[in-house]
């Protein structure tokens, strides 16, 4: 973890300001702000368009009664390119831009998988009887009351 921290906080600043340093040498300063500012307002139009997109897929497998575990990520890995894009520097715009590729994030969410155990969790319910109460006791001497529809429901309403 230390060394992702490290390459994130160092290693990449770094190769930021010479990517800045070289071009802007090349182009010239302005070209270089002007394309700094281009990559995030084409990041943005990307991240909108493609977000969208994202967003109709979940509701479609929701729908359709799966999980969407596949456009959850996506999702997830579009956000981190929005994020990418609207840091200036063209390396992380590289980066961001690739995440824009769906075969990209499929290929990043099946190595995720490799990696990550996925664990579901399910509702199971059973009753516990310590001992000192009587289990063959009647619900109604344990407080509870259980009602059925037409003992709750106003004549009114029907």
């Amino acid at each position: 973890m230390s060394r992702i921290l490290f390459a994130l906080f160092v290693v990449v600043p770094i190769i930021e300001i010479a990517i800045f340093v070289a071009l802007g040498g090349l182009i010239g300063f302005w070209w270089t702000m002007g394309g700094i500012v281009f990559t995030a307002i084409l990041g943005s139009f990307l991240l909108r368009q493609q977000g969208m997109s994202v967003l109709f897929s979940i509701q479609n497998k929701l729908n359709a009664g799966g999980f969407p575990a596949q456009e959850i990520v996506d999702g997830v890995m579009l956000a981190i390119a929005g994020a990418l894009l609207l840091t200036p520097g063209f390396f992380t715009d590289a980066v961001g831009f690739s995440l824009f590729v769906p075969q990209v994030r499929h290929f990043l969410f099946a190595e995720l998988r490799k990696r990550v155990k996925i664990v579901s969790a399910s509702s199971y319910q059973s009753q516990y009887h310590s001992g000192f109460s009587d289990p063959h006791r009647t619900r109604d001497e344990d407080g509870v009351i259980d009602f059925d529809d037409e003992d709750w429901r106003d004549d009114k309403r029907g």
